[in-house]
């Protein structure tokens, strides 16, 4: 499945962005694909949550939730982004389908 952002002009170049959304496979389970070279950092106060991403973290983030937004992911799945190994935080991200 591909998803196409809605087309817009820089410098006066039309621009579409899309993202491939790997196809749900029952048997398989989600399947969640990476950009090549992201950088993903998570941080939390008392008052706010910052996530920081470069361009490839924030395309691969769209990628998860878009995956997890699909017709027939079931309530409660998620993906689960660890500390110090997919973000750089002291903290895990939970992404979670909910219903």
């Amino acid at each position: 499945m591909a998803i196409a952002f809605e087309s817009m002009q820089y410098l006066g170049v039309q621009m579409e962005q899309v993202i491939k959304v790997p196809d749900i496979q029952p048997e398989r389970g989600l399947q969640f694909e990476w950009e090549d070279g992201f950088e993903i950092s998570l941080s939390a106060t008392s008052a706010e949550v910052v996530l920081r991403a470069n361009r490839a973290g924030l395309v691969s983030l769209a990628r998860h939730l878009l995956t997890l937004a699909q017709e027939g992911v079931s309530s409660g799945a998620h993906v689960h982004l660890t500390a110090d190994q997919e973000i750089e935080s002291n903290m895990d991200l939970i992404l979670e389908l909910m219903t």
